[in-house]
């Protein structure tokens, strides 16, 4: 065969290969292709751009009804589409007259994650830190699985972008591997109990902090002087771009936006943590600014507190005073809930190996509050009132009527202060459904009481359905002082 001829044929196999898709002037998001996931029971958006003046057509394969939008000006179109109870595999010709095709598309139950490390934490773990149970996960990931991922590729950017890069996976042990282990043990839980496919979509980066996943108009307009925004208008990325305000929200949130969903999953905090009572505010407009700008007011929002760990010293008070801010979150965030990791924690290590216990609890929630599960409460153990007599502290917990645990053991994480402020490890043990008994020898007048308070506690204080009670005190001392300024 001459050169001429192979030179025919490869080129006749590229242009083949390149498919409708190349030469077709609608063109969509990267978000949008094979194996997605679209929320079932909505109108699911769905957008993208072509020619000005030409009218795309959209056909899913589960109706009859085609669905028609036009382009703005600037080539860009939307349209809603009504999806069905979830099923599938389906697909969807979109067309301006020249088609593309979305193959193996199915309609279920979709989760938009976020957050910073431990989000990011995939499935086959970081150097030198594993995930527990990964390999078995791993291993026995099958396609058939209706389990579909999309991971978005990290972009910092001054203003906001309108495309990103992230493409759907199927359920295979490559794809398994690199996604988020919370976000898939959650999915894993979910899709097992409901029987509905489940799809992830993820966008998160390692320390990032939440003020970077904010857009401009919240940050600016509600919390002035808070935040040095003259960057964004013309200079140059700072090195720190993942703790920088809004560049985040820019490069992986605009895009998205208003990709339909079920809820979201949030993993972050440690980066904010010297920052408690700011915290509180930013993660409540966080959520509402999410809510208004996918359109989606009623969207769950279920959050993971951060386990202990060591962070500037093992006995400092930094995480305390955090993990206080996200139970206070509770408070003024409507539809959310928290998974309490007070029993995962690693003194050495940030990123706690015990994925499969976070994404349990954040699923516990979802299918309690959002699927109608009955018979557990998935919701944590947390302090009520205190009342000291005869050297003891008696802590009432609000707890269901199942009580707390262990019963008959001692409970660990406990300190008790008197007058000098001065916290002593002390005795605990539970007295009845909602009381713990804690005493200590060396406070014989306690008037203070701390639970796990410290950056690295160890707890074990239960509800009966193992879900662990968050770190509490219940004193208003600031000894939180001498980190203000970091």
């Amino acid at each position: 065969m001459n050169l001429f001829i192979r030179i025919s044929i490869l080129c006749s196999v590229l242009i083949g290969a390149a498919g409708v898709n190349a030469g077709a002037k609608v063109r969509l998001p990267s978000i949008f292709n094979d194996n997605m996931v679209l929320q079932q029971n909505t109108q699911a958006a769905i957008w993208g751009w072509t020619d000005k003046g030409k009218k795309v057509t959209i056909r899913p394969s589960w109706t009859s009804v085609r669905t028609v939008a036009l382009p703005d000006a600037d080539g860009k179109w939307f349209a809603r589409v009504q999806t069905p109870a979830a099923g599938g595999p389906y697909t969807v010709v979109i067309s301006d007259g020249e088609k593309i095709m979305l193959r193996n598309v199915l309609v279920g139950e979709v989760w938009f994650c976020s957050g910073q490390s431990n989000m990011e934490m995939p499935m086959r773990g970081f150097r030198n830190q594993p995930v527990e149970g990964a390999a078995e996960i791993i291993l026995g990931a099958k396609p058939e699985k209706q389990i579909r991922m999309c991971t978005v590729k990290r972009r910092a950017s001054l203003t906001p972008v309108t495309e990103c890069e992230g493409s759907w996976m199927e359920n295979t042990p490559e794809a398994v591997a690199a996604t988020s282990a919370t976000a898939y043990w959650f999915a894993l839980k979910v899709q097992e109990q409901m029987g509905i496919p489940v799809g992830l979509l993820i966008s998160e980066w390692g320390a990032s902090t939440i003020e970077t996943w904010m857009d401009r108009e919240t940050i600016g307009s509600l919390f002035p002087g808070e935040f040095d925004l003259s960057f964004l208008d013309g200079h140059d990325l700072p090195k720190k771009k993942h703790q920088t305000p809004c560049t985040l929200f820019n490069g992986q949130i605009n895009p998205l936006i208003p990709f339909t969903f079920k809820g979201m999953l949030w993993y972050q905090g440690e980066s904010n943590r010297y920052r408690p009572e700011q915290y509180v505010r930013l993660q409540k407009e966080y959520v509402a600014m999410m809510r208004r700008l996918f359109e989606n007011p009623d969207a769950p929002f279920y959050f993971v507190q951060i386990a202990p760990y060591r962070q500037e010293g093992e006995t400092d008070f930094t995480s305390g005073y955090f993990c206080e801010a996200q139970q206070k979150s509770l408070e003024v965030i409507p539809h959310s809930g928290m998974a309490t990791t007070t029993d995962l924690g690693e003194c050495g290590c940030i990123h706690p190996r015990r994925k499969k216990e976070v994404g349990d609890r954040l699923a516990y929630l979802a299918l309690v509050n959002d699927y109608g599960l009955k018979g557990i409460n998935p919701v944590a153990p947390s302090y009520e009132s205190v009342k000291f007599e005869d050297g003891n502290a008696l802590v009432t917990m609000k707890v269901d009527g199942q009580g707390l645990s262990p019963w008959g053991a001692d409970i660990k994480g406990f300190e008790l202060a008197g007058a000098d402020k001065v916290f002593h490890p002390a005795l605990a043990r539970v007295k009845d459904t909602k009381v713990v008994i804690v005493n200590c020898p060396e406070v014989p007048e306690p008037v203070a009481v701390r639970y796990c308070f410290r950056n690295y506690s160890e707890g074990n204080l239960y509800n009966c359905w193992g879900i662990p009670a968050g770190p509490f005190r219940s004193d208003d001392w600031d000894d939180l002082g001498r980190f203000q300024s970091k």
